[in-house]
């Protein structure tokens, strides 16, 4: 299994070269190809030895929460829907979706998955694979979709099928990663429209493309040639998450920024863009897009790039001091059970903390309450509360803070006559939002162009949420 995480760099790809070896194209990972050739290394979970020539992925199972396999595709012989067994029974023991091991070992395989938007990827891997490489591919198929469909759901999958088995047939030759980048998959097949499939249904054609796409025999394979727009636009929005842990006394215990860098680009031609910040410093173990170029980023920390045509990520990065991380909330909290007692006391109180003058809003709290818990009476001073009495989950839907009137909820915890006292309290599982706020302090400098001579309208957007930000009681 992964011990520690690695960055990875996005849009990888390989081919297939003699004896089977994986060859990565320096063309599309640019200066991080010997980076990857270092750092990314089988796991010792796939045993050792030579690779044998055979593919990559052998199978992709696409599973909805309701444990359903609603679509498959095989790269040449067909794997039995019985192989999932393997994934359902470690999902069974897994208390939360996320808690699913990545990669579960079975007598004949490996199955390597990823959770995203209600849904699991999970590959059938045969040989010795690198599982990061795995992982990175089965993200970019879901971005894939969510790029054409404008959602990563069974219902868009299922209502674009003909489209999933031409892009999966695409990115995906003979088990290896072919064509990734969303600029050349739209070239080869076209997005679906209401037009193009009436078309399509009288005429009997399909979305594959004619031509083969121009990225594709260029080394800018992120971009086509030819680009034109009315009006020229660059637009990045920062979105910082905050993964904490924070103790009954108030005390941070863990803390840790995960950020991402996302962009708008549509300029005409072939415009050279240079982004710099102000505190670049900040960033650890950062991720770039293979448009980058990494020595730049070396000796000046200035992103120099040719942008992909449309939206892309950036970079992603992680902020891991926690003398920088400020915590945007606080919590006040009283709970308790009685001995012997068929009720308790539930009290919380949340306010703004170094919250740098910003509105926090769509504020969420859940809280998973004992199996003891009956029913629960509370009483909210701001927003909604439910209770499900099933899975003894208890939601209270604050919405934003105002500092003069803290927003609390308070009442009476119903127990189970006669049952024990419960042996530990409930954790807090805070969501929030704060509108143009980078929490880690990142704030870009200027954003400069060359290569063209009109001057293109641009903007920078920050946001920052919550990730995994627990308040323990």
């Amino acid at each position: 299994m992964l011990t520690a995480p690695l960055s990875r760099p996005s849009g990888l790809s390989c081919r297939q070269g003699r004896k089977g070896e994986v060859h990565l194209q320096p063309g599309l990972l640019g200066s991080q190809a010997q980076e990857v050739q270092t750092r990314w290394r089988p796991s010792p979970c796939f045993g050792a030895g030579k690779r044998s020539p055979t593919k990559m992925i052998h199978s992709l199972f696409l599973i909805n929460c309701s444990g359903d396999i609603f679509l498959e595709k095989h790269w040449k012989s067909v794997v039995s829907q019985s192989v999932c067994d393997y994934f359902f029974e470690a999902q069974e023991k897994a208390a939360d979706v996320e808690n699913v091991p990545p990669v579960i070992s079975t007598p004949h395989h490996y199955l390597i998955s990823i959770h995203r938007d209600r849904l699991f990827f999970v590959s059938v891997i045969q040989t010795e694979v690198p599982p990061l490489f795995v992982i990175e591919f089965l993200h970019r198929v879901a971005d894939t979709f969510q790029d054409y469909f404008g959602e990563c759901s069974e219902a868009a999958i299922k209502d674009n099928v003909v489209i999933v088995y031409e892009l999966l047939e695409e990115m995906l030759d003979n088990g290896f990663p072919l064509a990734t980048e969303s600029n050349i998959l739209k070239e080869l097949i076209k997005p679906p429209t209401i037009l193009r499939s009436v078309v399509n249904s009288i005429t009997g054609s399909s979305n594959v493309g004619d031509t083969l796409p121009t990225g594709q025999l260029s080394n800018i394979p992120w971009r086509r040639a030819g680009v034109k727009y009315t009006n020229n636009e660059a637009y990045f929005d920062v979105v910082e998450e905050i993964d904490a842990i924070i103790d009954k006394s108030g005390s941070t215990v863990f803390a840790e920024i995960q950020g991402v860098i996302d962009a708008c680009i549509k300029l005409s031609g072939m415009p050279d863009l240079s982004l710099s910040f102000m505190n670049p410093r900040l960033l650890d173990d950062v991720s770039f897009h293979p448009c980058i170029r990494f020595k730049r980023w070396e000796s000046e920390r200035v992103l120099s790039f040719i942008p992909p045509d449309g939206n892309f990520r950036l970079i992603s990065y992680r902020v891991s001091s926690q003398n920088l991380v400020a915590i945007p909330v606080y919590v006040k909290h009283s709970i308790s059970f009685k001995e012997n007692s068929s009720c308790g006391r539930f009290d919380i109180t949340i306010g703004p903390k170094q919250n740098m003058g910003k509105t926090i809003e769509g504020i969420t709290v859940t809280v998973h309450m004992p199996k003891v818990v009956l029913n629960m009476n509370l009483t909210p001073t701001q927003g909604s509360y439910t209770f499900d009495p099933v899975t003894k989950v208890l939601t209270w839907d604050v919405g934003k803070i105002t500092p003069q009137k803290l927003p609390s909820l308070k009442g009476l915890v119903n127990l189970q006559s006669g049952a024990p006292k419960p042996e530990e309290n409930p954790s807090l599982n805070i969501q929030f939002k704060i509108q143009q706020l980078a929490i880690s302090g990142l704030k870009v400098n200027r954003l400069d162009m060359y290569g063209e001579k009109y001057k293109p309208f641009k903007g920078v957007k920050y946001v920052t949420k919550a990730g995994k930000f627990q308040v323990r009681t």
